[in-house]
């Protein structure tokens, strides 16, 4: 079975939820999500979902990677994820592997686009192959709450708070799909490009 690992880290809970979306789209494309959390940088937590241990990198087919907008920039646990790749670059261990990249901002114009296009940066040092939304989504067209062809996204309120709108439900949840179905192709193709 195609394993996608959605990696998230989430302050007041949005994030999670486009986790939980994105996961949704996996299952239904036939895959297995697996969905873990990152610690606060001061090693707290406070998220539903069991945090990650580095020897799931490994194990997956392909990524989803979520953070809240922090001035237009993904937050620091998952830049100091990041930063503790290093030995997968050398050994180009993700090069070729599918991966998507999702956000939530506290306002409309939070940062949301800032953030997953840089989001995209470290997917392209490890070789990585990005996937993003198609504008045959229809509800990319109608969404006032989030999404673009970047990635999944939400704007959650300053308190983080804002249920989810409909449309950047739908958006994850076709994201996620999209993801899975990219990653099967590529795992049953053995990964040949070049």
């Amino acid at each position: 079975m195609t394993r996608i690992l959605v990696l998230y880290y989430s302050r007041h809970g949005a994030v999670a939820e486009l986790a939980d979306q994105i996961a949704l789209g996996i299952v239904k494309a036939g895959a297995e999500a697996t969905i873990r959390a990152l610690p606060a940088a001061d090693g707290s937590q406070s998220t539903r979902h069991p945090l990650f241990q580095p020897d799931e990198l490994q194990l997956a087919d392909g990524f989803a990677f979520g953070s809240p907008v922090r001035f237009g920039l993904m937050a620091a646990p998952l830049k100091q994820f990041w930063d503790s790749t290093g030995t997968e670059w050398i050994k180009g261990s993700l090069i070729n592997k599918p991966a998507a990249v999702f956000s939530s901002s506290g306002s409309l114009h939070g940062g949301n686009e800032a953030t997953l296009l840089g989001m995209l940066l470290p997917l392209l040092h490890h070789g990585m192959l990005p996937v993003g939304l198609p504008y045959s989504e229809p509800a990319l067209h109608q969404t006032q709450g989030g999404g673009s062809p970047y990635g999944a996204s939400q704007v959650s309120g300053l308190s983080g708070d804002r249920p989810l709108a409909k449309e950047a439900a739908e958006l994850a949840v076709a994201l996620g799909k999209r993801l899975a179905t990219m990653a099967q192709i590529l795992k049953q193709a053995g990964n040949v490009l070049p």
